[in-house]
């Protein structure tokens, strides 16, 4: 499985870079967007990708090890661990949720609305 989802980092955001790049994979993990297994991008890469430092990347890599999302190895590159995170939804669920957030983002609709919204209809 490859990496495909979407990171920023916003620069006026008084949270860390470092912090913001930690956070967002994590959620990722957390919610099951990304699936065990999974190679993350170098640590290169992935700054190359953000306009970051490879420091400030490898610290949110660093930290997210620590907590035992993510592996590294040297030949092996970094992955998503084992056994972490939720069961991965459905695709077409997940396709759906994406289409909701995009459009609830480009109409300026609050996260907390959408889910509202997503109650209703349910």
């Amino acid at each position: 499985m490859s990496f495909e989802l979407q990171l920023t980092v916003a620069l006026g955001d008084p949270t860390p870079p470092y912090e913001q790049v930690r956070r967002q994979l994590a959620g990722h993990i957390e919610a099951g967007r990304l699936l065990s297994g999974t190679r993350l991008p170098s640590v290169r890469q992935l700054a190359a990708d953000l306009g970051l430092a490879a420091g400030t990347v490898a610290r949110a890599y660093r930290e997210l090890e620590e907590a035992g999302l993510i592996t590294t190895g040297r030949a092996r590159g970094t992955h998503v661990t084992q056994g972490r995170g939720r069961t991965a939804f459905p695709n077409d669920v997940t396709k759906a949720a994406g289409a909701l957030a995009a459009v609830a983002k480009s109409r300026g609709v609050s996260i907390d609305a959408a889910i509202e919204s997503l109650r209703s209809a349910w």
